[in-house]
């Protein structure tokens, strides 16, 4: 396999109507540590918005269970990626996570800004930042809009912006306009970067940390009050990521697809899982039958007792319910 056959590929294929195959092979085979490093930066933005932050610290998942919290959501999204949005795997996991947010009073404005983030960060990382191996192209950009938007109707978000510009602009001025220090927010943060530095090695944790605050931009640094990175952590951080950059450009093409299940740093469910029975059952969030639940004192939450997460043989099977809009 040549080194742009998946770019090819892709330029082959429909932005609109085959933009699930595009996205999957761009998070799979192209850049699949790229785009999970910006869909995780992507999703820690989100924390400077008050009303997110507060949310998320209230419920003290990412404080309490961040490990957890971390893997529910990378394999929420991956199920959906992976199986798409039609019935079975991907239909169960978009289904779980809509159960989750319906319990919470969330806005739809903050619906839309945090699906703005899935859409520009990867943008960013790659072609903006320059971290990438190869540049996205238009066509790429448009198709990963629009998949994005498809998510978000599935999520029943209302008046999703159209084009890739539309969701710049939203994601710019939302964040001009909310980003703010919260307790909350802070907390949420400092949790999650406790847990991106426990990835690593003991002996790798004093540099990582500095190095993972040095790829945060001045919006995010000021929204959590830390401590401005200093310009050598910065030019060292930028340099160590486009010089991976170039060497990742003469590697040979991924044959075999990178999902991220299959991650190192997913530990919460190593005898497997099935999307629908993982994550937090909050109260009113229907429990799949058969399946007992366990309260976390820190939370106050409901999650699946342990060996619970994937169904015994011939438990009764869950009522399938709406997804949102479709």
């Amino acid at each position: 396999m040549k080194r742009f056959e998946w770019r090819d590929r892709i330029h082959a294929l429909d932005a609109e109507a085959d933009c699930e195959e595009i996205v999957r092979i761009l998070g799979t085979h192209e850049f699949p540590w790229d785009i999970e490093q910006a869909l995780g930066l992507a999703l820690y933005r989100t924390y400077a918005v008050p009303s997110i932050g507060e949310l998320l610290a209230h419920t003290r998942e990412f404080t309490e269970r961040t490990q957890h919290r971390y893997d529910d959501t990378a394999l929420i999204l991956n199920d959906i990626m992976e199986h798409g949005f039609g019935p079975g795997r991907g239909r169960d996991a978009l289904r779980r996570m809509n159960q989750m947010h319906r319990s919470y009073d969330i806005s739809n404005d903050d619906y839309r800004y945090v699906l703005s983030t899935f859409v520009v960060m990867p943008v960013r990382w790659l072609n903006d930042l320059g971290y990438g191996w190869r540049r996205l192209s238009d066509h790429e950009i448009a198709a990963s809009t629009n998949y994005y938007r498809r998510l978000g109707r599935h999520m029943g978000i209302k008046e999703i912006p159209e084009t890739y510009a539309e969701f710049h602009e939203l994601f710019d001025s939302y964040e001009r306009e909310h980003f703010a220090y919260t307790e909350g927010g802070r907390a949420v943060s400092d949790a999650t970067l406790g847990l991106m530095v426990d990835f690593y090695p003991a002996w790798q944790r004093p540099l990582v940390r500095p190095f993972t605050k040095a790829l945060l931009d001045d919006r995010l640094i000021t929204a959590f009050r830390y401590p401005e990175p200093s310009a050598a952590w910065r030019a060292l951080a930028a340099g160590a990521l486009r010089l991976r950059a170039r060497v990742v450009r003469f590697m040979p093409p991924r044959t075999e697809s990178r999902w991220a299940r299959q991650s190192p740093n997913i530990r919460s469910y190593p005898g497997g899982y099935d999307p629908s029975r993982i994550g937090t059952f909050p109260k009113g969030c229907p429990v799949p039958h058969g399946m007992d639940t366990v309260e976390v004192p820190a939370t106050g939450a409901r999650v699946p007792a342990p060996g619970q997460a994937l169904a015994t043989e011939g438990a009764p099977v869950e009522a399938p319910e709406a997804t949102g809009a479709d």
